[in-house]
């Protein structure tokens, strides 16, 4: 096999790895968005879970392009502040009034960084 072939090939495995790597990512934050967030926000992200309307204010809509802005503007950022929120107790009160448990998770920064890719890819694809 000469240099450039091989060179060819590496890079091929390269861009192979990088791909399963982002979709194992992508899994996780799919995978935290669905046990956490759907159920207020719905699969489309557009706060039309089954609980969008029994919050106080109602679940918004993320697609919207303010709050894409505001995602792309500061990744991570919002998606923690949402959920490690000071005052926070919108989302617990939400889900204990209509008797939803979410077992406690101890966010990571990687949880924080792969939940906004998630949703970052959601909305992308539906504006």
């Amino acid at each position: 096999m000469n240099i450039k072939a091989l060179l060819i090939a590496s890079l091929g495995g390269l861009s192979l790895i990088q791909a399963t790597l982002s979709f194992a990512d992508n899994t996780n934050g799919k995978s935290l968005y669905v046990q956490r967030c759907a159920m207020c926000h719905g699969a489309d992200i557009k706060g039309t879970g089954p609980l969008a309307n029994k919050s106080n204010p109602p679940t918004p809509d993320l697609t919207t392009p303010a709050f894409k802005k505001r995602l792309n503007e500061y990744p991570g950022v919002i998606v923690s502040s949402v959920i490690l929120r000071p005052n926070g107790d919108l989302i617990p009160r939400t889900l204990r009034e209509n008797g939803v448990k979410v077992p406690p998770h101890a966010w990571s920064v990687k949880d924080f960084r792969d939940l906004n890719q998630y949703m970052s890819d959601v909305i992308s694809k539906t504006r």
